[in-house]
């Protein structure tokens, strides 16, 4: 199997690394360190076309597919862990589900502003019972005339704090539970009924917005539904689906600054009149963090 990347899947490389040395690297540790949410970062790589790399032009993405995302995600991980997982959230759950499983109109409502980052977006799953065990929801939406009625809460929700669409999966048939009775929507922050109650104190990534969300009789028109009723288990698995797989390429990215880091200190640091580079268990160690 050829791993060779395309000359356009080089060229988005470059462009990725360069914005990633030159914008995001020098601002990297202040993010973290002040708990920070990378909002520049953000809208420096909406300008570079970056929020919508995966989706075809025709929704105002750049049409780099999977491996376009892919690359986008390791060089970004490589730099600034804060910036990859927001930006990952945005496409790769957000935006992505709408895109799988959203209708013509939905994608030219929603999608195309999403991948143009004009706003942002957020995918709204966990819950303090429920995360791996999605069946487990207890967020719940019940019909009432051509709307439904969203009730319940949200934690943990990446971007959740400045998020302006959030897809939101909720209980609609309690029997089935997650065979039919789960169903997904989009629901636009500014809506009435929806609030930001908080944020998770945490000890890494600290510049993503981990936040609380809470839905009080917050009405969504029928036309919000994502997918089918009752599929909104299949909805989240496809997006999960390239959300893993791209979360794969963040680390890849991270694990090799951490080669790069380690690499570096190696031949700075010296003991016994030389480098520690020299000694050969250090190069022992270094050859296995590179295979």
């Amino acid at each position: 199997m050829d791993f060779t990347l395309s000359p356009e899947h080089e060229a988005l490389r470059r462009l990725v690394r360069e914005f990633a040395e030159n914008e995001v690297r020098p601002v990297a540790k202040a993010i973290d360190r002040e708990h920070r949410v990378p909002m520049e970062n953000l809208k420096k790589a909406a300008k570079l076309g970056l929020l919508g790399v995966p989706f075809p032009q025709e929704y105002g993405g750049m049409g780099a597919g999977e491996t376009g995302y892919c690359i986008l995600m390791e060089e970004l991980g490589r730099v600034c862990t804060s910036t990859a997982t927001c930006i990952g959230a945005h496409i790769g759950i957000g935006a992505m589900s709408i895109y799988l499983d959203g209708t013509e109109e939905q994608k030219r409502k929603y999608l195309v502003p999403l991948a143009q980052g004009e706003k942002i977006a957020a995918f709204a799953l966990t819950e303090p019972g429920a995360g791996s065990d999605a069946a487990a929801i207890r967020t719940r939406a019940v019909r009432e005339g051509d709307s439904y009625i969203l009730d319940g809460m949200k934690h943990f929700i990446t971007n959740g704090g400045f998020a302006d669409i959030v897809t939101v999966l909720a209980v609609t048939n309690p029997a089935l539970g997650a065979r039919g009775g789960i169903t997904a929507f989009i629901v636009e922050t500014h809506w009435e009924g929806f609030k930001v109650a908080g944020a998770a104190n945490k000890m890494g990534i600290r510049g993503t917005d981990t936040a609380e969300l809470v839905f009080e009789d917050l009405r969504v028109p029928e036309e919000n539904v994502l997918g089918r009723v009752g599929e909104g288990f299949v909805t989240f698995m496809k997006a999960l689906d390239l959300g893993r797989l791209t979360l794969g390429a963040a680390c890849l990215g991270g694990a090799q600054a951490a080669l790069e880091a380690s690499i570096a200190w190696a031949k700075a640091r010296t003991a016994f009149g030389r480098s520690l580079a020299h000694m050969q268990t250090v190069q022992w160690m270094i050859a296995d963090m590179a295979t």
